[in-house]
């Protein structure tokens, strides 16, 4: 979308008015979950597709119906969503590229900067803004998530990966939250933003945004922020584990705690090994597993926060209020994971995991094309002063520390077994 001046990712108004503001039959939410279990009865029906191209088109046919049933306009839709799809092929096909792979850059940082380069370049046509639908690409991503987010693994990750996890997100998200809100950043960013740097990224922005109903246009400027600082961290933190000496597993949980993709979660461990790479995965996915749990909460705290005026002015909280507010994807993500987890055979996960990753990377690409597209990379340090962004580096700085030392605790070897 066009770049606005002041205000981070945020669309012109001429920008939001192109896009279909017809009523939906269903909320995005919801939609997102119909979506991401299509996608995912197709590969259990037999798709096998892996070439990201043909994973593209056959990601289409499902998003387009659903595009339709939230009132996006199809001419313009369509051919939006085909350049977009395009645009995350061309990422995940640099990505790919011998020499790329070699300093493992993951196909976000490609996909961000092909949308952020686009942005800056030419006017973005209003067609093009249609087919522009982060959330809506990123919520069905996270239902197809679900359905590789298995209790088993979670649970062979035993009580320290899960104890890391937990003292890690409680603690960081208070502090990240608690100095947002001393550098004046106003509550429904500082939850955002501490979300974002505490539990796992663009994952948890998207999940706290729907369940405090927050600024899409704040969502953005975070999720962006997340992939920014990220990048150097993936590189920079296994040269500082080598550097200092720190034993593998433990530089795994290091990387696993702090590193806020996933992917950037698996690049950084095998820059160091095996062994962190997989430690890393193991901490990652405890902290995947507490997005719903922390939408729940969340979705609790903000309504008894910011109280619903009831008939007569008086503030009600109140369990529909919760559930109005709950972001729904998130049932999605628990029944893929569930199913998966116990109703389909071992065989069958194992096969359809190679497509499944395909088709969410795919749906991961087109969000973060879309991101660069509504992005001003100048206003990541003007908006309000630049405190957002300082209160983000601030509290991954404290989320660096606070892991680091987690890692030692839980996978160092004293006082648990390593």
């Amino acid at each position: 979308m066009q770049t606005a001046a002041t205000h981070p990712a945020a669309v012109p108004e001429v920008a939001r008015e192109s896009v279909s503001t017809r009523p939906p039959l269903i909320s995005e939410d919801w939609l997102s979950v119909v979506v991401g279990a299509a996608l995912i009865a197709l590969v259990l029906a037999g798709s096998r597709l892996t070439n990201p191209l043909q994973v593209g088109l056959l990601v289409l046919i499902p998003l387009t119906a659903g595009a339709a049933v939230l009132g996006a306009r199809l001419l313009r839709f369509l051919p939006g969503a085909l350049l977009v799809a395009a645009l995350a092929w061309l990422a995940q096909a640099i990505a790919a590229l011998p020499a790329v792979s070699a300093w493992s850059l993951e196909y976000v940082v490609f996909a961000l900067a092909i949308g952020l380069i686009v942005n800056h370049t030419v006017p973005v046509p209003e067609w093009l803004r249609e087919a522009v639908r982060t959330e809506y690409y990123i919520k069905t991503g996270l239902v197809v998530l679900g359905a590789g987010i298995l209790v088993d693994d979670i649970a062979r990750a035993g009580f320290l990966g899960i104890a890391q996890a937990l003292v890690v997100v409680l603690s960081v998200w208070a502090f990240a939250f608690w100095l947002a809100r001393r550098l004046r950043v106003d509550d429904e960013f500082a939850t955002m933003l501490a979300s974002a740097v505490s539990i796992c990224g663009v994952s948890a922005a998207i999940a706290t945004c729907g369940a405090i109903q927050g600024d899409r246009k704040k969502l953005s400027y975070v999720t962006s922020l997340v992939l920014v600082v990220a990048m150097p961290m993936m590189v920079l933190m296994p040269w500082v584990a080598k550097v200092i000496g720190m034993p593998d597993v433990v530089a795994g949980a290091w990387l696993g705690g702090t590193l806020d993709t996933s992917a950037a979660v698996v690049a950084g461990g095998e820059l160091i090994s095996d062994a962190a790479r997989d430690a890393a995965v193991v901490v990652k996915l405890s902290q995947n597993a507490l997005i719903g749990v922390a939408a729940f909460l969340l979705t609790v705290w903000w309504t008894l926060k910011r109280k619903t005026p009831g008939a007569e002015g008086t503030p009600r909280t109140s369990l529909a209020v919760i559930w109005e507010r709950f972001p729904k994807f998130v049932f999605g993500f628990l029944i893929a994971s569930i199913v998966f987890s116990w109703f389909v055979g071992d065989a069958t996960v194992a096969d359809t995991r190679g497509p499944l990753t395909a088709i969410r990377t795919t749906l991961f690409a087109m969000a973060f094309v879309s991101i660069g597209l509504e992005t001003s990379l100048g206003t990541l340090v003007t908006t309000d002063q630049g405190r957002p962004a300082i209160a983000f580096l601030g509290g991954q700085a404290f989320n660096i520390l606070v892991t680091f030392a987690a890692a030692y605790v839980f996978f160092g070897g004293f006082p648990f077994a390593p």
